[in-house]
């Protein structure tokens, strides 16, 4: 999934009202002159549009040539944004938002205040960043040992098998022989495994049990420990930000910013509505990593183990499609060879994607986009390659960075960033405080929309790079709709759960985190660890969006709003039948509806914009398009489970047991090692 990149000053504001009246939960002050608030307002558009473009501006310039000569005005350029931020809400807090008679500086001045990290002194604040900024730092620089072997120990036996190309494992020695190295120069220079590539490789095509459990083990215990204390403090500092400015704590401060005094509730209301379809996904796929795994790594009515499921926070399950497939004599869709064959190119498929928006009438790219962009990864430089979309906040320059190759994945990339470009140009006459989606989940939401048209059964055909001749197509249907399962649905719990903890730890403190992690993974995903944690794991750390301070509710919102701005899209384009062989391709009708929902940035709620686009129907998001987009994959999995006894899943006292007892780490350590100990004898053995 790519990224929109854009330098904000402040939260971002709506998402929908259930109820109208919006509690003002920040600080205001006493000044009521509207003439002195609008020209506040004037003089912070001017500036914080330039100040957005120099860290814009020395941002791309460190990612796309990674040097310390360019890390250094990077940072340089992020502290002085800082301070501006600062003093911005400083001279904003004067100000009485609720007395300004204009509704739309009245809504820029809520936006600059609702910015309440400014609110802490100085000191605590420059920790804040500090903190933040060392969190990412370990959280990048983690690294694990290869699993297949630890090098210059001859006293330890090997035994080698017809696994050799893949590695060896132990079998006659005591699990403890097999530990990781210590920090010693030989560490660094064989232990160098990172989360990405090499780990979440590992984690999407492995098939060799104690392998996964390997990587994904040793990996948090390169994060999490290392994590835990600072993240303690981080939740102080935060709270206190939250508290300065008028919040009771900083869990509250984020929902501030959807406008909905009963946020949790609607949220978990929409959740709720999606849970059957998630629970017959989890049922079927359970039963597939039985057959494939048997019942020494999970139970036939139980929770799945974290580790089997593709993905090292078990949040996507598209790479274990080959074991899940529904019609395995029946192709994936995968048009990569076609692209080859027809010789395209990273240019040719941004061309494409352009086309794509342009035939239904949106605003061609700029020149400056194809003289800037980095479309390919260059020779001879050290580059970021996680694909994003840049807006340079001067209503010129727009940019795409991304490694692209010749596949059908980027190809749906790259339709992907050009939606967010497109999103852009659609709202650069926007003040800049404005130039944002109507609420933090719309950025990726309209892009992704614009890619389910893409990634499209129909959409390839027209296009010219899919013939479906000699295939059943329900089968080819199926199978399409299982992989768009596997990383949509399945994603749905596990984007809900993250802030639902996050909330938690700022309401009742930084006891018992990894507990309550591990019990709502539990709750919402069916997941559990597959070896014993304690408080000391920390394995929330694992993920990096909380340790990087990102909030991820947006992402559960985002992924249930796509289907719905899809189907609306849909309807505008005069498309009937099943909704995941919709194609929006040449639609002008479609077009005008995309183009109403993105040209007002954020200066509308999103409550506003969901009213205009289901036509007044609803100011609400529903997940009713996404259950309807999905329904012919869950009537087969209806089909498919049948005979189970149970669909979900049935909770063990066992299952608590790995996370629930407050256990000493040197017992938990050799528990811990002996699982993994019999899992690589029983590998050996059985494979």
């Amino acid at each position: 999934m790519g990224t929109k990149v854009a330098t904000t000053l402040c939260l971002c504001f709506a998402f929908y009202t259930r109820h109208v009246k919006t509690q003002e939960y920040y600080r205001m002050g006493t000044n009521t002159n509207s003439g002195e608030a609008m020209q506040f307002l004037r003089e912070y558009d001017r500036e914080a549009s330039g100040m957005c473009y120099r860290v814009t501006m020395a941002q791309w310039k460190f990612v796309t040539n990674i040097t310390e000569h360019n890390r250094r005005p990077m940072m340089d350029e992020l502290a002085l944004s800082s301070k501006f931020e600062r003093l911005s809400w400083r001279k904003a807090v004067a100000y009485d938002a609720s007395r300004v008679s204009d509704p739309l500086a009245r809504r820029q001045l809520t936006k600059i205040l609702q910015s309440s990290r400014a609110s802490l002194p100085d000191d605590k604040f420059s920790e804040l960043q500090q903190l933040i900024a060392e969190m990412k730092e370990i959280y990048n620089s983690a690294k694990i040992c290869p699993y297949r072997q630890k090098p210059f120990d001859p006293h330890i036996p090997r035994v080698y098998s017809d696994l050799t190309n893949q590695g060896y494992t132990l079998a006659n020695q005591p699990y403890q022989h097999y530990q990781p190295y210590t920090e010693t120069s030989e560490y660094s220079q064989y232990c160098n495994m990172q989360l990405d590539p090499e780990i979440s490789r590992i984690l999407a095509h492995s098939r060799i049990e104690s392998e996964l459990l390997y990587v994904w083990k040793n990996f948090r215990e390169q994060t999490g420990p290392k994590l835990r204390n600072r993240y303690m403090r981080y939740v102080q500092l935060v709270n206190q930000a939250a508290v300065n400015a008028g919040f009771r704590d900083a869990g509250e401060q984020m929902r501030a910013a959807y406008e909905d005094q009963s946020f949790r509730a609607s949220v978990e209301e929409v959740y709720n509505q999606v849970v059957p379809l998630y629970k017959q996904l989890f049922t079927y796929v359970r039963r597939r990593l039985f057959q494939r795994y048997g019942d020494a790594a999970l139970r036939p009515d139980g929770p799945i183990p974290a580790h089997l499921l593709g993905n090292m926070w078990a949040q996507n399950w598209k790479s274990i499609m080959d074991l899940v497939m529904p019609f395995p004599q029946s192709p994936n869709v995968d048009v990569t060879s076609e692209m080859l064959r027809k010789g395209f190119t990273p240019l040719r498929m941004f061309q494409m994607a352009e086309e794509f928006y342009t035939s239904m009438g949106l605003k061609p790219v700029p020149p400056e986009f194809w003289r800037g962009s980095m479309l390919a990864r260059p020779q001879q430089l050290s580059v970021q390659c996680t694909a994003s979309a840049w807006d340079f906040c001067n209503r010129i320059d727009y940019r795409i960075k991304q490694c692209t190759e010749v596949t059908m994945q980027d190809l749906v990339s790259t339709h992907h960033e050009m939606a967010h470009i497109q999103y852009y140009l659609q709202y650069a006459d926007q003040p800049q405080l404005f130039r944002d989606g109507a609420n933090p989940a719309f950025h990726e939401a309209v892009a992704n929309a614009a890619t389910l048209s893409v990634y499209n059964l129909v959409h390839l055909q027209r296009v010219g790079l899919y013939q479906n001749k000699s295939n059943d197509p329900y089968e080819v249907s199926i199978n399409f709709l299982m992989t768009m399962a596997l990383e949509k649905v399945a994603y749905l719990p596990f984007a809900f759960m993250v802030d639902q903890w996050r909330w938690w730890v700022f309401e009742e403190g930084v006891e018992n985190m990894n507990k309550r992690w591990w019990q709502m993974k539990l709750r919402y995903q069916g997941v559990i660890p597959p070896v014993p944690r304690t408080e000391g794991d920390f394995d929330p750390g694992s993920k990096y969006h909380i340790i990087s301070d990102q909030e991820y509710i947006k992402y559960f919102l985002a992924t249930i709003l796509e289907f719905q701005v899809f189907e609306q899209l849909c309807h505008a384009a005069g498309q009937g039948g099943l909704l995941h062989e919709c194609d929006v391709y040449r639609s002008r009708d479609a077009g005008r509806l995309l183009s109403d929902i993105m040209q007002p940035g954020s200066s509308k709620s999103a409550s506003d914009i969901i009213r205009t686009m289901t036509r007044g129907k609803t100011n609400r998001i529903s997940p009713e398009a996404l259950v309807r987009y999905f329904r012919p994959l869950e009537l087969w999995l209806r089909v498919q489970n049948r005979e189970e006894p149970l669909v979900g899943w049935n909770t063990s006292p066992r299952d608590l047991a790995l996370f629930s007892h407050s256990t000493d780490s040197a017992t938990t350590q050799l528990l811990s090692h002996s699982l993994l100990y019999l899992s690589l004898i029983a590998n050996v053995m059985f494979y």
